[in-house]
């Protein structure tokens, strides 16, 4: 045991001393924070509020089985994030958690047993005599440290000393108590579910998540390609426009108009490259593992979009609302927020017990209980001898009067169960809204990539015969730029809007409570055409 060395008070040396001043704490070598009192020795700290850089801390390196020349599908990438994402391990860690709570509270059915042995000296000493009493009478006749009594004459002080050891095993049982129990029980068991069923939407947010990732980040690559070719388009009209100055057809603004294109889509090209790495950071991100991870991803533009309408019935949105995790976990939650309603009431009513203990005694200890720790002891013994002995009572224990403690707890375990109740139509609702909306944005989706083909087939021949135009002479390098400029927004525009549908699939999946291990089948059950 540690001995404090000074007043609680004296603690505050460890805290920053002013408000306008940097800490500066201890530090170790290694850069690591230490527990104390702060000072301005020791390492040398970096000026102003910046702290120490702590060696210890490490960056998670990649998972060590990742290939580096392998091209990771989308399941494949889902495997790898439920293995590596904490997000996974703390949701099953809460599921295990809530099961040891129901063991714990169908342990109160047992009976509770306390073994204790305790052994100890005891000295008792009486001084005797009649303080403040002189003169004749009784207490006159004690002189000299002696005093008279019936029985002689006796020593004016006394001590005694003895020692020994009790071994005690106690018994505590609970045998009925109207319910309180079986509340509890069934209230755990409820959290249990709603843990077991959060696990499981933990799983499919991580899922959703990274399929959101991965096609944010394959719609990032395929925007950086169609750059690319942007820029290479740019740089036919540029080259087209220099050789009709060349030849004196053309003029000094056409040949700059055409420069200045190119150097606009040079500049789309930077900003896509740099959205592209955003993106795979983005991934790896959503995966929980190390963004120094070095790893490929296939395409899903091979997937083609089934361009008929999506519309669920109310039957259908029933059931998805009904199988969500966030509605289950409500429902469970609302189950158990009831059942801690009758542990409440429960508390009203008698409970019957019983209880006793065998003891064992030696020596000269006068001992009428056996101390505990922590304040849990057994009960009183029966030690009226030196040797063995053993107790066992039974009773009932009727509360009377607690100063309306349980009529508060019983108050509070009603309006938690209300707000539960409330919690659950709200999220029935919120989960229904979620759904409609999904719906709506897949279709809307949909219909946006098929304008979005029919835009592009146009501005490629637009972009095709001004081209032509110009390069024979006919037409002006104007049209020529424009029509690039429309042929690269309409390719974006398709592009975006095909990724956008695989989105807006995985959306809906995740909103009906239908993404499981394998959301590439779950988005493109309802999809497949041309890819971008």
């Amino acid at each position: 045991m540690v001995l404090p060395a000074g007043c609680a008070t004296q603690a505050l040396r460890s805290a920053p001393q002013r408000p306008d001043a940097p800490w500066r704490p201890e530090v170790a070598a290694n850069g690591e924070i230490l527990p104390g009192r702060a000072s301005a020795h020791g390492l040398a700290l970096p000026p102003g509020y910046v702290l120490p850089s702590n060696r210890a801390i490490r960056l998670r390196p990649a998972p060590a089985d990742l290939q580096p020349a392998h091209r990771y599908a989308l399941a494949e990438l889902i495997d790898i994030a439920q293995s590596s994402n904490p997000v996974t391990r703390r949701a099953w860690n809460a599921a295990r958690d809530a099961a040891l709570a129901v063991g714990i509270a169908r342990a109160t059915y047992l009976p509770q047993l306390t073994v204790s042995v305790v052994g100890g000296y005891n000295e008792t000493q009486d001084g005797g005599g009649l303080p403040g009493i002189s003169g004749g009478g009784a207490a006159g006749q004690a002189a000299n440290g002696v005093l008279r009594t019936a029985g002689g004459l006796a020593p004016r002080g006394s001590q005694a000393t003895g020692s020994g050891e009790v071994q005690a095993l106690g018994l505590e049982w609970l045998l009925f108590d109207f319910g309180k129990r079986d509340a509890i029980v069934d209230a755990t068991r409820q959290d249990q579910v709603a843990s077991n069923v959060l696990f499981t939407g933990a799983h499919q947010k991580l899922i959703y998540d990274v399929a959101l990732a991965f096609y944010t980040h394959a719609a990032a690559d395929a925007r950086l390609v169609l750059v690319r070719q942007a820029l290479d388009n740019a740089k036919q009209v540029e080259a087209a426009a220099e050789a009709r100055l060349r030849q004196g057809q053309g003029t000094v603004v056409d040949t700059s108009q055409a420069r200045q294109a190119t150097a606009q889509a040079a500049l789309r090209l930077v900003q896509a490259e740099g959205g592209a790495e955003t993106a795979y950071l983005d991934l790896l991100t959503a995966m929980g593992i190390s963004p120094a991870t070095h790893l490929q991803t296939q395409d899903p533009a091979g997937r083609a979009l089934e361009l008929s309408d999506i519309r669920l019935s109310d039957d259908m949105v029933q059931r998805a609302v009904a199988r969500r995790p966030d509605v289950l976990a409500a429902y469970a939650a609302a189950k158990a927020s009831r059942s801690r309603v009758a542990a409440a009431r429960a508390e009203f009513l008698p409970k019957i017990f019983v209880t006793g203990n065998v003891a064992y005694a030696t020596g000269a200890l006068a001992l009428s209980s056996v101390p505990g720790v922590g304040g849990n002891a057994p009960p009183t013994l029966n030690l009226s001898t030196n040797h063995f002995s053993s107790l066992i009572l039974g009773g009932i224990a009727v509360p009377i009067f607690d100063g309306g403690m349980r009529a508060a707890a019983l108050k509070q375990a009603g309006d938690r169960a209300d707000s539960a109740d409330a919690t659950l139509r709200q999220t029935l609702d919120e989960a229904a809204r979620q759904v409609v909306v999904a719906q709506n944005g897949l279709r809307t989706a949909l219909h946006a990539y098929d304008a979005a083909g029919r835009l592009r087939d146009a501005a490629q021949t637009s972009f095709d015969a001004s081209l032509a135009a110009y390069r024979s002479g006919v037409g002006a390098v104007t049209p020529a730029i424009m029509a690039q400029s429309g042929l690269l927004d309409a390719r974006l525009g398709r592009s975006d809007a095909y990724y956008g549908a695989l989105i807006a699939a995985a959306g809906l999946a995740f909103a009906t409570g239908a993404l499981g291990d394998a959301p590439g089948r779950a988005t493109a059950s309802a999809m497949e055409a041309d890819g971008p």
